[in-house]
């Protein structure tokens, strides 16, 4: 694939494009016809839609959840969750203990609610899929396709004066403990720090897709169906011939008319939780019985920690510094997050006049967290049509978690702090090194802690051997013709970081595939 000279858009602002069409204009049944239809406006489904708008072909993309434009994103977080994620952000994957997760449901996807970090696969990650499941995608395979990326979501450090006093004290603390800290790379451009990027930036600075790729996409023709939801793909023998749907009103709650999309191509980029479920819902199944299989979480926990000082953490970016010291021992970053004082409430086990008073100092508060590199994974299973994530943290992997927890405890105490609150069902506070070293020492029970994550992979893995894997090197399907798969579902693996450009990459890679061979797929 040639990169094009051609101009990009500008961002999208003011009135909605005349080829973005909501549940307002789809009043009767529908049915369009087009080269491409893409399941998914996020990360997996917007640079399909680009790419292949941008090389001449007539691109559809549905999207089950609402358009907004950069003006519609307020302080308002209680209505900002509700437009924006799926379930009002409290998706569940059942297990010990329960895994809480956030899925965007927008225009965008999740890249609209994401931190925005953004980083390239790990080499050695990258090397495992080579040599356990005969992909083609080394370093040097790879490399244009993220230079690509990166220059169209502008991968850049942030600003020094975004950062936060959050972010500089886990920097003093890491600092303090001569670990490796690094500056977070996000998809920005001057992002002025409003800590808002989890529920859709203000400012239009975070290049989600929504500001980047679909406007690209929109330019060269493409056309956006907001407030669509797919029942399943359409198909002619063992080749996808398109999907059917219907509008979703009320959030997603009502059914409204249907509409049916005819084309060459059919791109399903709906994530981790949702593709297997379309696929399951049209009647695909995989020979290698791994649709579904293979979810993998990155399972986050997050403490609240008390300084003296007036820290104001809801200034500056977010997560503008990660640290990386313990990344070979599966414990993949910690980072400062702020969230806003009605999350923190609802997260924290405090109840009444105690919880008033612990709030009272927000301006106190350091919410910071960690990320582990899961090494056992869960399942996806469609019920009634809906999916369902099933996910059991492993003993070892809430092992590494409590040695992060701890880590991450001496960090925020050299960095100053008087108290922190731990992720646990019961009220566990600890005021320093040694309280901390006392209770970490003993296993904590799993079913006790407070997991939650964003980062859903697994669940149609790529790979050579169509017996043990779900899509091929480039994310089609074994034994269904036309029908790509474009999202975190390829990962036979996690990946450490923050999935965002691998999704973007891997799906750039499979539209210059497409485009390439035009021939066989668009024909």
């Amino acid at each position: 694939m040639v990169a094009s000279s051609r101009p990009g858009p500008a961002l999208i602002e003011g009135a909605r494009p005349t080829n973005v069409f909501t549940r307002h204009e789809l009043l009767g049944d529908t049915v369009l016809d087009c080269d491409v239809v893409i399941v998914g406006s996020g990360s997996g489904g917007a640079p399909v839609a680009a790419e292949l708008a941008e090389a001449g072909f007539d691109v559809v993309v549905l999207e089950e959840g609402s358009y907004y434009a950069t003006r519609d994103f307020t302080a308002d977080t209680s209505a900002m969750v509700r437009q924006l994620y799926r379930d009002g952000g409290a998706s569940m994957a059942l297990g010990t203990p329960p895994v809480m997760f956030q899925e965007g449901r927008a225009v965008g996807g999740s890249t609209v609610i994401n931190g925005g970090m953004s980083w390239r696969t790990p080499d050695e990650i990258l090397a495992r899929w080579q040599k356990d499941h005969g992909l083609d995608v080394s370093p040097q395979a790879l490399e244009p396709y993220f230079e690509r990326v990166e220059k169209r979501i502008h991968v850049a450090p942030m600003d020094h004066d975004a950062i936060g006093n959050d972010n500089w004290l886990l920097k003093k603390g890491a600092d303090a403990k001569g670990w490796n800290i690094i500056g977070n790379l996000r998809n920005q451009a001057h992002c002025v720090g409003s800590n808002r990027c989890a529920f859709g930036c203000p400012t239009g600075a975070k290049q989600s897709t929504l500001v980047s790729y679909i406007p690209r996409a929109l330019h060269y023709g493409a056309r956006v169906y907001a407030d669509v939801r797919v029942d399943r793909i359409t198909m002619n023998g063992k080749r996808a011939v398109g999907v059917m749907g219907h509008v979703a009103l009320n959030g997603g709650a009502g059914k409204g008319p249907s509409i049916n999309v005819r084309a060459k191509l059919v791109v399903a980029a709906c994530g981790a939780i949702h593709t297997p479920a379309l696929l399951s819902r049209s009647g695909l199944q995989s020979r290698s019985g791994q649709l579904g299989r293979n979810l993998s979480l990155h399972p986050n926990v997050k403490v609240v920690a008390l300084f003296d000082e007036d820290v104001t953490g809801w200034r500056g970016a977010h997560q503008a510094f990660q640290v990386r010291e313990f990344a070979h021992e599966n414990i993949g970053t910690f980072a400062a997050v702020n969230l806003p004082p009605s999350i923190i409430a609802m997260s924290l086990p405090h109840k009444g006049a105690q919880l008033g008073a612990l709030m009272d100092r927000y301006n106190h508060m350091v919410v910071a967290g960690l990320l582990c590199e899961d090494t056992d994974t869960g399942h996806v299973k469609t019920l009634r049509g809906r999916p369902q994530a099933f996910y059991q943290l492993a003993e070892r992997d809430a092992a590494t978690m409590q040695r992060g927890l701890h880590l991450l405890s001496e960090l925020l105490f050299a960095a100053g702090a008087k108290q922190i609150i731990l992720p646990f069902a019961h009220a566990t506070q600890i005021c320093n090194a040694d309280e901390a070293r006392k209770l970490f020492a003993n296993p904590i029970p799993r079913s006790s802690w407070e997991v939650v994550t964003v980062h859903m992979m697994g669940t149609a893995k790529m790979g050579r051997d169509r017996t043990s894997s779900v899509t091929d090197n480039f994310g089609f399907m074994h034994d269904v013709d036309r029908l790509l798969i474009s999202d975190a579902s390829l990962f036979p693996t996690p990946i450490r970081v923050n999935p965002m450009e691998t999704i973007m990459a891997l799906a750039t890679r499979a539209a210059g595939h497409v485009i390439d061979n035009a021939k066989k797929f668009l024909q």
